[in-house]
């Protein structure tokens, strides 16, 4: 009998690349998110949101924030004597190397850790989407199709199909092909990297992968292909509510725009289903005679004296007197200086921004361009930093 019905595995490796300054002294899952979280945050939360108290987290590139922030589990309800949230950062086995080839090839080196809790179902996750989601319904789901595998999907724009895996179905929504990544699309529904397996079954084929030289240890490149190839009865489950994969820098800041408004896309004042977090104690934010706010979110400890429009502003962070800002995300600890103007930015963490300088202001473009100043940066007095350039 299985210990644990469904055990989560929780992909939190990723350098995250295309996010460029923003994880370059930490991995993508650790990035700061809407004044309050990290992004983490979102699939622990619907883990334990969805009665799901035993979770892997599987760590890799630049761990150290992430293993701290991640703790013992107990701002998510996940430290529990048997189970709760167990970090698994790769190691070193009798005849092997350490690193993680790729999403599979990490499940695979910690199959000691699945069997440990021998559970029916593994449920497969990353760690860098933003997205409320109840993983004990398309566990249903999966159950009533008798399914070996399920994949979340959602309908993407279709001009955005070929920076997805695109799954193509029947009409009971079976899988019967998957497209890497395509340039024609046969469809828009896009794989969310969210995948229920049976565990005995994905065992077998995550055993048979590593043994291949030439296979890039990866679901969808190599095991969730051949299970459909092997004719598998592997299901799409329709997830439609908010996602967003926060790949890329403009991706990162509109999905912060999202949280803005009377009715935001994604309702993180839901008190029906909480996004948990970690954060250090901080005093309740100031608002200052001079201030002029409106359309944002202000997390704790932070201290306005300017004018803040459209923005996300985290703990810690200071706006001078005669400053504005608009459009912008504003990472913990940042110093905005008096007489500021800054545009459709991403102003990171610990960030000092000297008296009278314009960024995101001025210069040109064809298209559309956020601005970023990286962690720690000190922008001189009176500097001007033209549109969508990325200091750091």
């Amino acid at each position: 009998m299985p210990e644990v019905e469904m055990l989560g595995m929780l992909l939190a490796g990723g350098k995250g690349s295309r996010l460029g300054v923003l994880t370059k002294n930490i991995a993508k899952p650790a990035v700061p998110f809407g004044a309050e979280y990290r992004l983490i945050d979102f699939p622990l939360s619907n883990c334990s949101n969805s009665g799901i108290d035993t979770v892997g987290v599987l760590t890799q590139y630049k761990p150290l924030v992430l293993n701290s922030y991640i703790g013992n589990g107990s701002s998510w309800d996940l430290d529990r004597r048997r189970g709760g949230v167990t970090v698994l950062p790769p190691y070193v086995k009798e005849g092997g190397g350490a690193w993680y080839k790729g999403t599979a090839d990490a499940i695979y080196q910690n199959i000691e850790f699945i069997d440990l809790y021998n559970p029916e179902y593994v449920l497969v996750l990353s760690g860098d989407h933003i997205y409320k989601m109840d993983y004990s319904e398309m566990l249903d789901y999966h159950k009533n199709k008798n399914a070996e595998a399920s994949i979340a999907v959602i309908e993407v724009p279709w001009e955005d199909t070929n920076r997805f895996g695109i799954m193509n179905t029947d009409d009971e929504h079976r899988i019967y092909e998957f497209q890497e990544k395509p340039d024609n699309a046969k469809n828009n529904l896009a794989s969310m990297g969210i995948y229920i397996f049976n565990w005995q079954s994905l065992r077998k084929y995550l055993i048979a992968d590593a043994a291949k030289a030439d296979s890039d240890g990866d679901f969808g490149k190599n095991i969730i292909p051949e299970m459909i190839d092997d004719d598998l009865e592997i299901y799409a489950y329709t997830f439609k509510n908010y996602w967003k994969d926060v790949g890329t820098i403009e991706s990162y800041w509109r999905a912060h725009m999202d949280l803005l408004g009377d009715n935001p896309e994604l309702n993180i004042h839901d008190r029906n289903w909480i996004i948990y977090s970690v954060n250090p104690n901080r005093p309740p934010h100031y608002i200052a005679e001079t201030a002029e706010v409106d359309h944002s979110l202000i997390n704790k400890g932070s201290q306005i004296f300017g004018k803040v429009d459209n923005c996300v502003i985290s703990y810690g962070a200071r706006i001078g007197k005669n400053a504005v800002i608009e459009n912008c995300v504003i990472l913990p600890n940042a110093r905005i200086g008096v007489g500021s103007h800054i545009k459709n930015a991403i102003i990171c963490e610990n960030v000092t921004i000297e008296r009278n300088c314009e960024i995101g202001i001025n210069g040109e473009s064809d298209e559309f361009k956020v601005t970023v100043i990286g962690d720690n940066e000190v922008i001189k007095k009176g500097a001007n930093i033209e549109i969508g350039k990325v200091v750091g």
